[in-house]
């Protein structure tokens, strides 16, 4: 008697999928990014089942999103939303390489000892080497440098980038969480050595605005990336769910705050008042808050557009908060009275629990 193991039919993306996601050019370059990109910092380890996480991923691009946005330690354990995504790529997606924009980074605390983080050319080189492995592609699309690294030259983190585009290991190479001030500096480094920097991640979000502020010479991060040519890409702009309905009415146990996979000191008696209000404004758009804070960071900024967000990061549980999330991209206007009201909603709520991250002195000073 034979007997035959399942397997499930091939995947084929949704034929639809350029005709709704809008995709903005990120900085002077040639690259364009979906307005929406979906990260795996959560649900992507080895704690969720492969199945819901293949689910997600298939939705994403079935609706356009393009960019998957990884990091040498998301998990848990560290290292497996690499292996995860790059199992689903593989087994789905390897037909559609060329389609898709894979980043990761390398900065953040990876493996014992000395060169297991921090921003020295080590480090680096190690870790792009060893997610590539993990994901099982001879490249990446973007590689980050995910967080300043005090005890490091800038120098010899950016030569690190830039030898690591000439070894066509990554197109492009980025920085995540530096200041504007920094970020001007590895600008000029780079292009100085003929890779301009492509891309800046900072957190951003209704709540946490650090990128609007002023840094010492008067100039914010939204404005250096903008002059300097770097697109900007936002991560965390739900406030780590801050900005959902889900808080509006307390803490349920499911939920990343109650499993304590979310920093509760976020989630204030004032925050949550703030996030009442904003469901609001939210709701006289016809958005849930969800919505409304992501369509809030995409909204058009600066002269000209100049400093509009490229495109913003966002984590799913499941394919229909995905979809339900990526309905924000069906009204990114404000009107000015929507504007003065979530500014008098939210004053900055102090969630920028990066902020250190940004404040590293420069060039090894």
């Amino acid at each position: 008697m034979n007997y035959y193991r399942y397997a499930p039919p091939a995947y084929a993306p949704a034929a639809d999928r350029y005709e709704t996601m809008p995709f903005r050019r990120v900085g002077r370059s040639g690259l364009q990014l979906p307005a929406i990109s979906l990260g795996l910092w959560h649900n992507f380890g080895d704690d969720r089942p492969l199945s819901v996480q293949r689910e997600i991923i298939h939705r994403a691009f079935d609706r356009g999103v393009t960019h998957f946005d990884l990091a040498n330690n998301y998990g848990p354990p560290h290292g497996s939303a690499e292996k995860n995504f790059g199992r689903v790529l593989r087994e789905d997606l390897s037909r559609h390489r060329d389609e898709i924009i894979v980043s990761t980074k390398a900065g953040w605390g990876m493996w014992p000892g000395p060169y297991g983080f921090g921003g020295s050319r080590k480090h680096l080189m190690a870790s792009l080497d060893q997610s590539l492995e993990r994901l099982g592609v001879d490249y990446v699309d973007v590689f980050y440098h995910h967080r300043p690294d005090p005890d490091a030259p800038l120098e010899e983190t950016m030569y690190a980038l830039r030898d690591i585009v000439a070894s066509g290991k990554a197109l492009y190479v980025g920085v995540s969480s530096y200041g504007p001030e920094l970020t001007a500096e590895a600008a000029e480094i780079m292009a100085g050595e003929g890779v301009p920097l492509l891309i800046h991640q900072p957190s951003y979000s209704i709540v946490n605005r650090w990128v609007e502020r002023p840094g010492e010479d008067g100039r914010s991060l939204l404005r250096e990336a903008a002059d300097n040519g770097l697109g900007v890409i936002a991560f965390s702009p739900l406030a780590q769910g801050l900005l959902t309905n889900r808080y509006v009415d307390g803490i349920p146990e499911a939920s990343r705050a109650g499993s304590g996979k979310m920093n509760r000191d976020f989630l204030s008696p004032e925050n949550l008042e703030t996030a009442r209000a904003l469901n609001e404004v939210a709701a006289r758009r016809g958005q849930t808050l969800a919505q409304m804070a992501l369509a809030w960071v995409l909204r058009e900024q600066g002269e000209n557009g100049a400093e509009t967000v490229a495109s913003t990061v966002i984590g799913a549980s499941s394919a229909s908060q995905l979809e339900e999330n990526l309905q924000a991209l069906a009204n990114l206007s404000f009107s000015d009275e929507e504007l003065a009201a979530i500014d008098a909603a939210a004053p900055d709520a102090g969630v920028n629990q990066w902020e250190s991250a940004t404040k590293s002195r420069t060039r090894g000073e």
